[in-house]
C-alpha cells in the first residue's frame, strides 16, 4: 500500500490547511519538529515542493499518478496548471467527498473501494476514476451503504458544493454538470509551481 498513513496532523502544520485530508486542525501553527519555530530562509526548490506536496497529500496520490497526471495535463488544451486541477478534482473519491457522502477524500476513497458508490447505475471500486458531465453518482441500495452515507452526510467535510455538482438529499444522488472551475478548488495552491517543479521530468 503506497497510500499516507502517518499522522496527518504533522502534514497540516508542515503544509498548511488541506481540506481533503483532515478536519482536524492543528493546536499549533508552526510545523513539527525541533527545528519547526526557528526561521529559515527557503529556496525555490522548497517552494515548489511543498506545493507539490501539498496536492499529494490532499488528493491522496502517489508521486507516480501526480507525474502521470501532470504529463496528462500538458498534452491537454489550455493552461497546464487548471488542466492539472481539474482531472484532480474530477476523480471520483473527490467527487464524492465534494458531495458530502464523506468527510475527507480517504473516506471517500474508502466508500469507493468497499463498493458502497455507483456511478451511472453500476458499482465503480476504482477511485481514480475519471468523472465526466453528465454521470450520474448514487450510493449502492445496499442499506449499509445507504446508513453509512446518511452518517457522513449529517457532518460533511466541506460545506459549500461546488457548481458544476448537484446533490439529491432525498435519494442520495449527485450529477456532474460540468468540469470544475478554478474558483471552486478547495486547496490554497500555486498550481504553475508544481508545473514548474516537474518542468524537467514530465
Amino acid at each position: 500500500m503506497s497510500r499516507y498513513r502517518g499522522p496527518r496532523l504533522r502534514v497540516v502544520r508542515r503544509l498548511g490547511d488541506l481540506p481533503g485530508l483532515t478536519r482536524k486542525t492543528p493546536r499549533r501553527a508552526y510545523p513539527p519538529g525541533q527545528h519547526g519555530q526557528a526561521r529559515k530562509k527557503r529556496s525555490e526548490y522548497a517552494i515548489r515542493l511543498e506545493e507539490k506536496q501539498k496536492l499529494r497529500f490532499n488528493y491522496g496520490i502517489t508521486e507516480k499518478q501526480l507525474l502521470r497526471y501532470v504529463r496528462k495535463a500538458r498534452r491537454a488544451t489550455g493552461s497546464t496548471g487548471q488542466s492539472l486541477l481539474q482531472m484532480l478534482e474530477m476523480r471520483l473519491d473527490n467527487t464524492v467527498f465534494r458531495l458530502g457522502m464523506a468527510g475527507t477524500i480517504p473516506a471517500a476513497r474508502q466508500l469507493v473501494n468497499h463498493g458502497h458508490v455507483m456511478v451511472n447505475g453500476r458499482v465503480v471500486n476504482i477511485a481514480s476514476y475519471q468523472c465526466r458531465p453528465g454521470d450520474v453518482i448514487s450510493v449502492n441500495q445496499r442499506d449499509r451503504s445507504k446508513r453509512l452515507v446518511e452518517q457522513n452526510l449529517q457532518f460533511p467535510g466541506l460545506a459549500n458544493l461546488p457548481s458544476h455538482l448537484e446533490f439529491d438529499k432525498g435519494n442520495l444522488t449527485g450529477k456532474v454538470n460540468g468540469v470544475v472551475e478554478r474558483e471552486w478548488v478547495a486547496l490554497q495552491i500555486n498550481e504553475l509551481l508544481v508545473v514548474e517543479f516537474y518542468s524537467r521530468k514530465a
